[in-house]
C-alpha cells in the first residue's frame, strides 16, 4: 500500500472531520480506526491533531473555582515554618493532629471553616499551595544569606556603564601567579586601569595580605599622571576591607564594586589582565623575592611606559544591528598618552612632564629591555626548578602528579 505524505493526511483528516464531529461515540471510534488504518498513524496522535485543529475555534474553558483560598495558603505557610519546613506528606499528619492545639495556644489564628479545610487538604495540594513559599525560601538561602560582608553592603554596585569622557576612575583586579597550585605564598599582580584613557599601572606583591595590597595601591597612585576620582573592584576581600574603605572616604574617592560572579562588570580590567600581565609574564609560579623584585622593576619602568605611550587602544563608539548581525564601530586607535593629552583634564604641569617623558623614550629600546628582563625572569624560574624541565611560560600548568606539587 502506498504511504500517504503529510499533506495528503491533512486533507484526508479534514474530509473526515465533519462526519467525526456529528457521529456518536461508537461512530467516532470507527472513523478513527479507518483513518489510522489508512495512514499508519497512532490513535493518540490523531486525537491530538483533531484537538489542535479546533483549539482556536473552541470556546475557552471556564476556570474552576479554587477550593482552597488565601487563608488556607497563609495558614499552611505558618504551619510549614513551625514544623521546620517538611514536605507535604510529612506535614499532612501534623496538620490533622496539631491545628486544634495551635489554635488554642494562639499560634494559629484561623476560623473554624479554615481549620476544617486545613484538615482536609491532601499532601500533594499542600506541596502545590506552598510552592511560592518554598521558592522564596530557597532564593533567600542562595542570594540573601544573613551576615556576610557587612562592609560590602556599604559599597555601591557598579556595572560597565562608565562615562569614558571623564578621567580618574580606575578598575582594579588581582592576577595570581600560582602556576598549577594555589598552596603556599606566591606573587600577585595588582592590575589597575584608568577607564577614560586606558592608562594602565601594575604592582606585584607577595601573598594577598590587605596591608600589602593597600600599599601597592598607594604606590600606583603616586606615579599616575592624573588625579584619582574613584576606585572600582570586584568583591575580593583584598579590596573590600576597612583599611581601603576608610582611605577612599578620607581622600574623597568614589568606591564601587562589581556584582558577585559577574566578571563582565569589570570587562575593561579583565581584558588588560591578559594583554598586560598574562601575555608578558605567562602562567608560571613566581614565589621568590628575586622574581618579585624583577616583576616590579618591569612594571614600574619599561612595561608601563611601553604600554601607555606606544600601544594604541581601540574604543567602541557604537553598535548597530544590520540584517541580523551586530556591527561594531570603533574610534581611531590612540595611545593612552594621546587620549590623556586630548582630554583637557590634566594640569599644565602634569601635561608638560608627560610630554617631556614621551620625547625622551625610544620604543625600540623599551621593547629590547622588556624582552631582556622577561628572559631573565624565565631563567630565574628554570634555575629555581633546577633545570629539570623546559618551561613554556605561556602554557597553563596542570598538576600531572604528586611529585609536581612537591617540587612546587
Amino acid at each position: 500500500m502506498h504511504r500517504m505524505d503529510m499533506r495528503s493526511r491533512e486533507q484526508y483528516l479534514k474530509a473526515l472531520l465533519g462526519r467525526y464531529l456529528r457521529a456518536r461515540k461508537r461512530g467516532k471510534s470507527a472513523l478513527l480506526d479507518e483513518y489510522c488504518r489508512n495512514t499508519d498513524m497512532a490513535r493518540k496522535s490523531v486525537l491530538r491533531k483533531i484537538s489542535s485543529l479546533f483549539q482556536g475555534d473552541a470556546s475557552p474553558r471556564k476556570p474552576r473555582r479554587p477550593v482552597y483560598g488565601r487563608l488556607v495558603r497563609v495558614a499552611l505557610g505558618t504551619l510549614w515554618e513551625i514544623f521546620d519546613r517538611p514536605c507535604g506528606q510529612r506535614l499532612k499528619p501534623l496538620v490533622e493532629e496539631e491545628v486544634g492545639r495551635l489554635r488554642a495556644l494562639g499560634e494559629l489564628k484561623v476560623d473554624e471553616k479554615t481549620a476544617r479545610q486545613l484538615r482536609r487538604v491532601s499532601p500533594a495540594t499542600i506541596d502545590r499551595l506552598l510552592t511560592a513559599k518554598k521558592t522564596e525560601w530557597i532564593a533567600q538561602r542562595r542570594y540573601e544569606r544573613t551576615g556576610g560582608n557587612l562592609l560590602a553592603k556599604k559599597i555601591p554596585l557598579k556595572m560597565t556603564d562608565w562615562d569614558l569622557s571623564q578621567v580618574g576612575y580606575l578598575e582594579m583586579d588581582l592576577v595570581l601567579h600560582c602556576g598549577a597550585s594555589v598552596a603556599g605564598e606566591y606573587a600577585h599582580s595588582l592590575s589597575a586601569l584608568e577607564i577614560g584613557s586606558a592608562w594602565w599601572e601594575g604592582e606585584a606583591v607577595m601573598g594577598r595580605a590587605q596591608d600589602r595590597i593597600f600599599k601597592a595601591i598607594k604606590q600606583i597612585r603616586s606615579r599616575t599622571p592624573f588625579s584619582w576620582r574613584g576606585i572600582d573592584s570586584d568583591n575580593d576581600n583584598a579590596f573590600i576591607n576597612d583599611q581601603l574603605y576608610r582611605y577612599t572616604q578620607s581622600e574623597g574617592l568614589d568606591f564601587t564594586r562589581s556584582r558577585p560572579y559577574h566578571k563582565n562588570d569589570n570587562a575593561y580590567i579583565e581584558q588588560k589582565n591578559f594583554t598586560h600581565v598574562r601575555r608578558p609574564l605567562g602562567y608560571l609560579r613566581y614565589d621568590t623575592t628575586a622574581e618579585l623584585d624583577l616583576i616590579n622593576d618591569l612594571y614600574r619602568n619599561e612595561l608601563r611606559l611601553y604600554k601607555n605611550f606606544f600601544q594604541p587602544v581601540m574604543r567602541l563608539e557604537r553598535k548597530e544591528r544590520v540584517a541580523g548581525k551586530t556591527r561594531r564601530r570603533y574610534a581611531k586607535p590612540k595611545t593612552p598618552y594621546r587620549i590623556l593629552r586630548e582630554s583637557g583634564q590634566l594640569p599644565p604641569e602634569a601635561l608638560k612632564k608627560l610630554d617631556e617623558l614621551y620625547h625622551s623614550l625610544n620604543p625600540a629600546d623599551l621593547k629590547r629591555r622588556i624582552d631582556q628582563k622577561l628572559k631573565t625572569l624565565f631563567t630565574l624560574y628554570e634555575k629555581k626548578r633546577k633545570g629539570l624541565v623546559q618551561v613554556d611560560p605561556y602554557k597553563k600548568l596542570n598538576p600531572a602528579s604528586v611529585s609536581f606539587l612537591v617540587m612546587q
